[in-house]
């Protein structure tokens, strides 16, 4: 009961303070407003992204069969490929002119490819790339290798019903013909049954919603500057001597701390709010009403173990400058992690694999699924278990510095 009513003692006080000094609010409220704005604007600028002309692929056919013809064909008009691949089929002479201009590769099929598949020998393909576009021969061999698998499964199948045939009292070009109709029947089925290049699509807002990402990341650094702020505007750095008083009727620096983050939440919170409502409207985004509690509930959340890290360095470092630097940093690094600032899928992989674990990046991840993705589940266990930890290592911190302090 004493330590609610300090408490609240000194949440009074706090909020008097903010009332004595309202002529330094816009400049506290619009400050992190013009700093993120420039961020954005340089963020926007690098990672907006361009219109990429697929990538174009040349079929080279010098064996002139109806089977390599046919395999050309298929590739040429395959679905599969999506829009980021164009394949047409070419002479020779076509290829090498356009090798080192339009082309970022091509292939070709030998003179006797396909004697060499009915026969049993090793069949080759060549390919050609564009010594200027080395990213993209990578797609061109695993084209390549896809190739090279449906042409293996045919000819294993083709050569085991050549090898019966040639038993059976048939002339040569009804063989044939019965050869070139298996090749068909199973090449069709190894297109159909497999996909020709291994995809996985990946959901990347920061470049197919841009504005729409970024408006969340600048909002959600907003947020955290806003925190930041409030937090170093109720702090006061208190005579040693007026400490010992405050210690006489038992004011304990948890109860102060206490009550500068719930005055911080509490004013950050209602700002955070009317932002979060301006995003929404300006993006033209569909938030239920369910959506706007998730949305609260992961940002108090964030908020609170934000604040309780900076609580905690407030009772380790006593010195001003030393303490402010330290939780610049720390905020720093906080919103980097976050991927508010940069996309978390340009790190590098061993970092994407630490980031669920840390409550910024989780913490926003779930604010795009809830906001842009409109998702209707949220995982709050890890971030609750976060400010539960990050609680019990405030109380133990405080609790050392009152016993440390003579």
């Amino acid at each position: 009961m004493v330590f609610l009513k300090h408490t609240l003692l000194f949440i009074r006080s706090n909020l008097k303070k903010l009332q004595r000094k309202w002529l330094a609010l816009p400049l506290l409220l619009l400050f992190p407003v013009l700093i993120v704005s420039l961020i954005a604007v340089v963020i926007l600028s690098i990672f907006m992204p361009d219109e990429a002309e697929p990538i174009q692929i040349g079929l080279v056919d010098q064996d002139k069969s109806e089977e390599t013809e046919m395999v050309v064909e298929l590739i040429e008009e395959s679905s599969q490929l999506g829009s980021f691949v164009n394949i047409n089929a070419l002479t020779e002479e076509q290829a090498k002119k356009q090798i080192n201009d339009q082309l970022s590769g091509y292939i070709t099929f030998p003179e006797g490819f396909t004697d060499d598949l009915y026969n049993g020998e090793s069949v080759t393909l060549n390919i050609t790339g564009n010594p200027d576009k080395q990213t993209e021969a990578y797609l061109i061999k695993e084209l390549l290798d896809s190739i090279a698998r449906h042409i293996r499964t045919s000819q294993a199948n083709i050569l085991t019903i050549n090898f019966y045939l040639k038993q059976l009292p048939i002339d040569n070009a009804s063989r044939q013909d019965l050869l070139f109709q298996q090749f068909n029947n199973f090449l069709i089925y190894a297109v159909g049954k497999d996909r020709t290049i291994d995809a996985e699509e990946i959901s990347n807002h920061a470049s197919s919603s841009p504005v729409h990402y970024y408006g969340l990341g600048a909002w959600f650094m907003i947020t955290t500057i806003w925190l930041f702020l409030f937090y170093s505007f109720f702090t006061t750095d208190e005579q040693p001597g007026i400490q010992n008083r405050m210690r006489l009727y038992g004011v304990t620096t948890l109860q102060q701390l206490t009550a500068k983050i719930v005055t911080t939440l509490i004013t950050a919170g209602i700002l955070t709010g009317l932002t979060l409502y301006t995003y929404v409207v300006l993006m033209d985004l569909d938030l239920s009403v369910e959506n706007y509690f998730r949305t609260a509930l992961l940002t108090g959340l964030y908020s609170l173990i934000y604040l309780v890290i900076l609580a905690i360095l407030d009772v380790v470092f006593t010195g001003q400058k030393v303490r402010l630097l330290l939780q610049s940093i720390v905020t720093l690094i906080i919103l980097l992690a976050s991927g508010a600032i940069i996309p978390t899928l340009y790190f590098p992989l061993y970092v994407q694999d630490l980031l669920p674990y840390f409550f910024a990046s989780d913490g926003f991840y779930w604010l795009q699924e809830v906001i842009l993705n409109a998702r209707f589940y949220t995982d709050y266990v890890p971030m609750i278990v976060t400010v539960t930890a990050a609680g019990f290592i405030l109380i133990a911190t405080a609790a050392w510095k009152e016993r440390d302090t003579p």
